[in-house]
């Protein structure tokens, strides 16, 4: 029995009129006989840049560090002196930042030096490529899918939804995975099946568990799901290479909508599941806002 196993992960703030302006849930789909490879190809990318032991955070990673600015001959220094030029200026900043008396700053910076302190050996470009490349080996994987939902949050001003957008992305995704397993099933004459694996997130993973539990016994608008077995497995995203992927391409979706930034998206855009010429992988959701954006040009 072939089976694939499908990553969660999220980008932007799922609640209405805070951070983002859209929210995206993505799923990374790979069959189970090729996890193998793919994870020792991930592990060597992220070795190549000293990060093999760490959690690729792509909004952190994709962030201006000010203080490798400060730091004269940066780029020409080695990783261990960056890493320690690096840690010496900040700590310079937060003890400056100590004596402003302004206490929600200097908590601000410390909660962006302890989440970006695994990367400060790396210089932007480097960061960036280290993306690249990851997204670049997703792009190569000819048997990976990708399943998205976008929602534009802006779109219910004053008029909250009837689901709450991380449960509307969710049964999405949901839905076009387990149509990907009927489909493409059907396709090759076997019974393909799947399971979701998700970053372990304790304001969510009890309400996606009874989500599913109910799409199990009553099927969704769109019909039965009986090719996903069990309730989401919840991980923890900083051991699991993939879930981490999923990241990269849940932030490289947003910020292509939001920001019409395509780098990453592009790379990874060839992955989303087709029929066709048609991308059914992912739904831009605007309500009844037009909109002309690649995803819902080929949707």
């Amino acid at each position: 029995m072939a089976s694939y196993l499908c990553y969660l992960d999220e980008s932007g703030v799922p609640d209405i009129g805070a951070g983002t302006s859209h929210f995206v849930l993505l799923g990374l789909a790979i069959p189970l006989h090729a996890w193998r490879g793919m994870d020792a190809e991930v592990t060597r990318i992220k070795g190549s840049f000293g990060l093999a032991q760490d959690e690729i955070h792509t909004g952190w990673m994709t962030r201006r560090y000010l203080e490798q600015e400060r730091i004269s001959g940066f780029e020409s220094m080695n990783w261990g002196e960056r890493r320690v030029a690096a840690e010496r200026e900040r700590k310079a900043s937060l003890l400056h930042a100590s004596t402003t008396k302004d206490a929600k700053a200097f908590r601000e910076l410390k909660k962006n030096y302890r989440k970006t302190t695994a990367y400060i050996h790396l210089t932007r470009d480097q960061r960036l490529d280290a993306l690249r490349q990851l997204a670049d080996a997703v792009r190569s994987w000819t048997e990976c899918r990708l399943f998205g939902d976008a929602i534009d949050k802006t779109v219910f001003r004053g008029v909250p939804p009837q689901v709450p957008p991380f449960e509307e992305a969710f049964t999405s995704v949901v839905n076009r995975f387990h149509a990907f397993l009927v489909n493409y099933g059907r396709f090759q004459g076997i019974d393909l099946n799947g399971l979701l694996v998700e970053d372990n997130n304790p304001t969510v993973s009890a309400r996606l568990t009874s989500l599913m539990r109910e799409f199990h016994r009553r099927g969704t608008f769109w019909g039965a799901i009986h090719q996903i077995v069990e309730a989401p497995f919840f991980v923890d995203s900083s051991l699991t290479p993939f879930v981490q992927l999923a990241d990269i391409c849940a932030y490289a979706t947003r910020r292509f909508l939001e920001n019409n930034e395509s780098d990453l998206f592009d790379r990874i855009w060839d992955r989303f599941d087709r029929v066709g010429s048609t991308v059914v992988g992912i739904r831009h959701y605007t309500a009844v806002k037009r909109c002309s954006c690649r995803i819902c040009t080929y949707h």
